[in-house]
């Protein structure tokens, strides 16, 4: 069931051993890339530091992703995705009104502040390595990220264009063209009208006037609009909504559960989850026109795939004998 590890092999090394760590040391000479996860200065005690493995190897991009950083007063301090994202300013941002902000699954800070900056970053520096033989170190913080992602909202606010306080902006579940009401069966439907044009369809298309809301972007309306789209909306069920509304520009969409998602005609049509061993999961993305993404396996159980890898790496039969000894 883990599918963020499918299609992997997995070696199992010892480092508390001398070999574990000549094996690793062995490894990174012959790479392109390492990534580490650890708190900082952990690599450093076992003797994998940069310092030491780029002497061995200068063209090695050696990844770092942590919460806090490699560096500052919170770098040793315990912390998960929902601290991260706090100190950006992120969490304030998320949530209803009067209430304690809501959390983003963890999607902001580990996999957005975290992964994908860390994936980017080692992306960027292995380009850098392929034209100058030089490597480098991706010090990759969430909570970095996490401020990083937040620069439209730095840039608004300061503009004096976003206010600091939940459900009072556009993009926050202030504005009632974008935000997500309940329908007739307990679901709920999504709605992102920001432009005129699509406000105008919108209204259309769910029986009101375009001239009912002249000023749609009028936070002095918003209260009495968002209790007429409520209104509206429960009217109707989820499946009936996304009749009248799928498909046109009304920027619509039905919120759906993960039970539900993968069935949704537009994911099928685009193969956007497969089934892997029984297990339904999200399909490979982006989508490359020349190398197309393809899950090869499921996770591999710990050290599964291990003495084939480390064949494919170069270690002699006598060495991973000798490796699996120690």
């Amino acid at each position: 069931y883990d599918c963020t590890s499918r299609g992997r092999r997995s070696l199992a090394l010892d480092l508390k051993s001398a070999a574990g760590i000549e094996a690793v040391c062995a490894i990174a000479a012959r790479a392109d890339a390492l990534i580490e996860g650890f708190r900082p200065g952990v690599m450093e005690r076992l003797g994998l530091g940069p310092d030491e493995l780029l002497a061995r190897n200068p063209k090695l991009v050696y990844g770092r992703v942590t919460g806090w950083g490699q560096t500052g007063p919170l770098a040793h301090a315990a912390g998960h995705d929902i601290n991260y994202i706090a100190i950006s300013g992120a969490l304030h941002g998320i949530g209803r009104a009067g209430h304690a902000p809501s959390s983003p699954l963890n999607l902001v800070g580990d996999y957005g502040g975290g992964g994908a900056y860390l994936a980017l970053g080692v992306t960027s520096a292995l380009i850098h390595a392929m034209r100058t033989g030089q490597g480098q170190v991706i010090d990759a913080a969430m909570c970095d990220g996490a401020a990083s992602l937040m620069a439209m909202f730095y840039g608004r606010f300061a503009a004096n264009q976003w206010k600091d306080q939940r459900e009072s902006n556009a993009l926050d579940g202030g504005a009632p063209w974008y935000e997500s009401y309940e329908t007739s069966d307990g679901e709920h439907v999504a709605i992102g009208a920001i432009e005129g044009k699509f406000f105008h369809e919108l209204l259309t298309l769910i029986g009101m006037a375009p001239t009912a809301w002249s000023r749609p972007y009028d936070t002095a309306c918003w209260p009495a609009m968002r209790a007429e789209f409520t209104r509206v909306f429960k009217g109707r069920s989820r499946a009936q909504w996304s009749h009248v509304l799928e498909g046109s520009d009304s920027c619509f969409a039905p919120v759906l559960g993960l039970a539900d998602a993968p069935a949704h005609p537009h994911n099928v049509a685009r193969q956007n989850f497969v089934q892997v061993d029984g297990v339904v999961q999200p399909a490979p993305a982006p989508r490359f026109s020349a190398t197309p993404g393809a899950i090869t396996g499921c996770a591999p159980a710990l050290g599964e795939g291990g003495f084939d890898a480390l064949a494919d790496w170069g270690f002699s039969a006598a060495e991973v004998a000798a490796l699996t000894r120690a």
